[in-house]
């Protein structure tokens, strides 16, 4: 009776619930090694970086926090460098259509993206792009054996060059745009064309040894020399698309050649035999500043620097006590040591700052605005980083930054405020703050992959690992990666919610999953992999004892028909019987056997019967049981289509009723590989579902004999493997990915308890709370307005004493009141945006107390760090789906700085233009407002240095607004606006155009 009552609460109330608008990255990074960096020449702080696990990365404020791509627009990879251009928000880059690298361009800063139409070889791999900065219309692509020169923006192409190697093919190691006159470093020599890209040829260099070959280019032009550097290596050894990892002994010679001087001069001194280099770069105006990347004889990331134009070299990326990095998890003696990051995979310096460097390598992205005197992780929060010339600490907490480039495989809650998330790679990583911040801080697992993890009633936990990762992707079906005896092939144990794990049992394969009786305290099975020509040790495991821990006793139970031992999926029912899935095998040749599927065990018999679709008999993944389903008989089966004739096209989600009797194939042909599915545990009607390459999916409706699949398009990776909901919090659902790390949304925006009406935020609190009291506050008034957006009745946010800084963009309101935030990619539209209605109140002592914000100072600032300042500091916009023009919004005890609205482009928010020029502390457009007891300095703009304000009312109570400047209303700009300025202001610069204005008692205007 109880089941049936809750499933009828829950046909009333939870058709409210939707899907996530947005998403927070949770984990660390450190898995998909980092290609092609490109920093803007116009902007230092903005650069982009792709990865092989298919992001592409983007900051605007020099690696403090990253948006990436949507996989709807862009799939990047290891060619996926972004060209800039001086036409504002125009882009070239490489996306991968198809796991084709194609050519591909942006007009609005990355958001979007569309294919050249001039493509030569829509079919074929295309592995570099270069664009004139200062001439958008001239591209070059290459092929593995053509070159092309486009002059018309890629429009049309005409070949340039065929490569004199068909076997090396193409390898352009740079380009150098100087006006009328393009080189190209490339294998075959130096590319030139005098007039534009009309005409090309090689240019007659001589100096280079007989069997060097230039592999990395770049150059550069001062006073009238243009100047070339090119690293070589053996011809032998040289062909198109090598990794970084390809770097020893790859190195052969550092030469230089002024254009005029024709013959290559070696400069090679201070790099020695134990260095080696692969990348080469410079910025474009100093013919004298050159930098080298690439690893050594120790397996570390090494950079080097000339100051005189080659004539000695000298280590600047000091790895030795992290002599002068400032490191996140990775670095000397920490959770990861240099040899982790090994190497990078691109290299890039700033076109027009030769200060300005960065590198990617097989995690990590490291950064130096110095020249390279110093460094600094980009891939966690800076907050977490640790100080220069010290040993990296290990098992400390870290926060994301965006940059996550690593495989999770599930997220598991030990308790309310404690997770383990299994991972590749990186192994696994544990939290203790709800997900906010992790960490390595556990001992007992070393192997490279935890895959499943589980907890009895008793609290301890029993996880899955192996030193095999990538489990059951394409790449890893094959008998040759999986039958290969396997050390960390083993399940362990922890007695202390993830803190130390010892061995529960070795079984030296990979073991990819493990399941708990519910009927049984002591029974448990194991997925293992192991086929060995059919008399492997593989298949599943059940063990009758494990309560015995490290002497715990596990019998292989007989093979299911059909399977080759590649066990994946277990679920066991209420009944003791054992529902499982068998994963692909494909043999040395790459063929799919028919050895997969779904399968049912009864204990009792110690009989399988084969219940699989013929769809199912190639590459199944999750089979998933219908939570609200009490006799346990719907099952949903999740399968991928595999290649090569009879696989083709079977990938889907399935469902049974009848416990595999039955099948019937829900998608059709909307999805071709489903990894998984989760019930929303508050809706039984919705259901989400991972792909390999098109994204999240859902449906609201998939009891209906046809449901309905739309993408979630908030989430923007292509390949999710689960989703897992806070059992302590319905609300709150993650998103684990094969090569994204983790993400968190919320399905219901507003987080907090109902009727709540206020909450509370203190910069000093080390995590934040659920904001409801001074004791659980938000760490950040970002995160406070974040909640404020999705939660209307929400009246009043109390700021303590402290620096706060934005970190979220401006919002949209929907027809719901509720807010999504902007997508921009500029970095520097993060603001305080203000909800109306809403009543802002600062000077209150750290823990609560009584407002005094002269003893108490709340400081919004918009110094976002690295020189970077936000555009508005606050945003007050009104928007019309609030639906009461008369709610005041009020703004009081804060004081409101370094704002700088420098540029002029604008954003579109609520059919509201908002420019970057206007409002530098705080920019005000319709509405009705008090602005109270606050202080606004030390503000930039245009126009309005601390205050723009256009078509609202707004009421000015004892404020001081000073030390700002403008070119218009250094104070405030008043455009259209009522302005009723009572008691105690004082304020330096107005200027008013249209509206009126009313001063009261004891003002003062300068």
């Amino acid at each position: 009776m109880k089941f049936i009552l809750s499933i009828s609460f829950l046909l009333i109330v939870s058709f409210g619930f939707t899907q996530p608008t947005s998403w927070s990255s949770k984990g660390i990074g450190g898995g998909g090694a980092l290609f092609s960096p490109s920093i803007n020449p116009a902007n230092g702080n903005e650069y982009y970086i792709s990865c092989d696990m298919t992001e592409l990365f983007h900051t605007t404020d020099f690696g403090l926090n990253y948006t990436q791509a949507h996989h709807s627009q862009f799939v990047g990879g290891h060619y996926s460098k972004v060209c800039f251009t001086n036409v504002p928000g125009l882009l070239y880059s490489i996306r991968y259509i198809n796991e084709i690298p194609t050519p591909c361009k942006s007009t609005d800063n990355g958001l979007t993206w569309s294919s050249l139409s001039g493509n030569p070889y829509p079919s074929d791999d295309v592995y570099t792009i270069h664009v004139d900065f200062n001439n958008t219309n001239r591209i070059v692509i290459s092929f593995y054996n053509e070159i092309y020169f486009s002059s018309n923006g890629g429009t049309n192409f005409n070949l340039i060059h065929n490569a004199l190697s068909s076997g090396s093919g193409n390898v352009i190691g740079g380009a150098f745009f100087d006006g009328n006159n393009i080189y190209l470093g490339t294998n075959d020599g130096v590319l030139y064309s005098s007039n534009s890209g009309s005409t090309w040829q090689t240019m007659s260099i001589s100096g280079l040894p007989a069997n060097d070959r230039i592999w990395s280019f770049c150059a550069a032009k001062s006073g009238g020399v243009t100047r070339f550097f090119c690293l070589t290596a053996s011809v032998n050894d040289i062909y198109v698309g090598i990794p970084g990892s390809d770097y020893w002994g790859f190195y052969t010679g550092i030469y230089s050649c002024d254009v005029g001087i024709t013959n290559w001069v070696t400069k090679n001194t201070g790099i020695s035999a134990n260095d080696f280099p692969m990348y080469i770069d410079m910025a474009e105006n100093d013919i004298n500043t050159v930098y080298i990347a690439g690893s050594n004889t120790s397996f570390v990331p090494i950079v080097m620097k000339t100051t005189n134009a080659g004539s000695n070299w000298s280590h600047t990326f000091l790895t030795t006590n992290n002599q002068n990095i400032s490191t996140g998890w990775g670095g000397h003696n920490g959770d990861r040591g240099w040899w982790y990051g090994e190497c990078p995979f691109g290299f890039d310096v700033s076109a027009t700052n030769k200060d300005i460097l960065i590198f990617g390598d097989f995690g990590f992205v490291h950064k130096s605005n110095t020249g390279g005197s110093s460094w600094q992780q980009a891939y966690v929060a800076t907050t977490d980083q640790h100080a220069i010339n010290t040993s990296t600490p290990k098992f400390e907490n870290y926060h994301s930054a965006g940059l996550e480039n690593t495989t999770c495989w599930q997220v598991h809650w030990v308790n309310p405020t404690s997770q383990w998330a299994c991972y590749s790679d990186i192994r696994g990583i544990r939290s203790i703050d709800s997900g906010e911040s992790w960490s390595f801080n556990y001992t007992g697992h070393e192997g490279n992959s935890s895959y499943r993890v589980v907890q009895g009633s008793n609290g301890t936990m029993y996880m899955a690992t192996s030193g095999v990762h990538d489990m059951y992707q394409s790449t890893r079906l094959q008998d040759n990666l999986l039958d290969a005896n396997d050390p960390a092939g083993k399940i362990l144990y922890s007695t202390n919610g993830g803190q130390s794990w010892q061995n529960l049992h070795v079984f030296n394969h990979p073991v990819f999953w493990i399941a708990l009786d519910p009927n049984n305290a002591n029974r448990a099975y194991a997925s293992v992999i192991h086929y060995f020509g059919g008399i492997g040790a593989g298949g599943i495991y059940r063990c009758d004892d494990i309560q015995n821990l490290g002497t715990s006793t596990w019998t292989l139970l007989p093979d299911p028909p059909r399977t080759q031992k590649h066990p994946a999926a277990i679920e066991v029912l209420n009944d003791a019987k054992v529902v499982c899935s068998y994963s692909g095998r494909r043999t040395d040749g790459g063929a799919f056997t028919m050895s997969s599927g779904v399968f049912l065990y009864d204990p009792v018999t110690n009989l399988w019967g084969d219940k699989s679709h013929a769809g199912m008999n190639y590459w199944t993944k999750d089979i998933v049981i219908d939570p609200y389903d009490p006799t346990q008989n719907t099952w949903f089966a999740c399968v991928f289509s595999g290649w090569g004739g009879a696989p083709n096209g079977l990938g889907g989600l399935y469902k049974t009723t009848n416990r595999g009797t039955s099948w019937v194939k829900l998608t059709g042909n909307t999805l071709d590989r489903v990894t998984s599915c989760t019930f929303n545990p508050d809706n039984y009607n919705q259901i989400f579902i991972t792909t390999e390459a098109q994204g999240l999916w859902m449906s609201s409706n998939i009891r209906d004999v046809t449901p309905i699949f739309t993408p979630v398009n908030s989430y923007p990776f292509r390949q999710p493997e689960r989703v897992f909901f806070n059992p302590y919090n319905d609300n709150e659902m993650w998103v684990t990915s094969f090569g994204n790390g983790m993400k968190k949304g919320y399905l219901d925006p507003c987080k907090l308890p109902l009727g709540t009406t206020s909450v509370f935020v203190d910069a000093t609190k080390q995590n934040s709370g659920q904001g409801t009291s001074w004791n659980t506050a938000f760490r950040t008034f970002g995160e406070a307005l974040q909640v404020a957006w999705q939660c209307p009745d929400l009246n009043n946010i109390y700021l303590a004493e402290g620096t706060y800084k934005p970190d979220y963009k401006p919002y949209q309101m929907g027809n719901d009141k509720r807010g999504s935030e902007l997508i921009t990619n500029d970095n520097r539209d993060v603001t305080f945006h203000i909800r109306p209605g809403l009543e802002i109140y600062g000077g209150f002592p750290s823990g609560g107390g009584l407002q005094n914000y002269e003893n108490y100072p709340t400081i919004l600032s918009g110094n976002l760090g690295n020189g970077t300042y936000a555009y508005h500091v606050v945003l007050l916009l009104y928007n019309t789906l609030w639906g009461n023009i008369n709610d005041i919004t009020l703004l009081d005890g804060c004081l409101v700085q370094d704002g700088n609205a420098d540029t002029n482009t604008s954003i579109i928010i609520d059919a509201k233009n908002i420019s970057r020029w206007e409002g530098g502390g705080v920019n005000v457009s319709s509405g009705k407002y008090q602005v109270s007891n606050n202080i606004f300095h030390n503000n930039v703009a245009y126009t309005g240095g601390a205050i723009y304000i256009t078509d609202a009312e707004i009421t000015w109570l004892s404020n001081d607004v000073m030390n700002n400047s403008a070119a218009l209303g250094t104070g405030i700009f008043s455009k259209n606006t009522i302005c009723n300025f009572g008691i105690n202001n004082n304020i330096t610069g107005i200027t008013f155009e249209g509206g009126s204005a009313t001063f009261t008692n004891d003002n003062v205007v300068k």
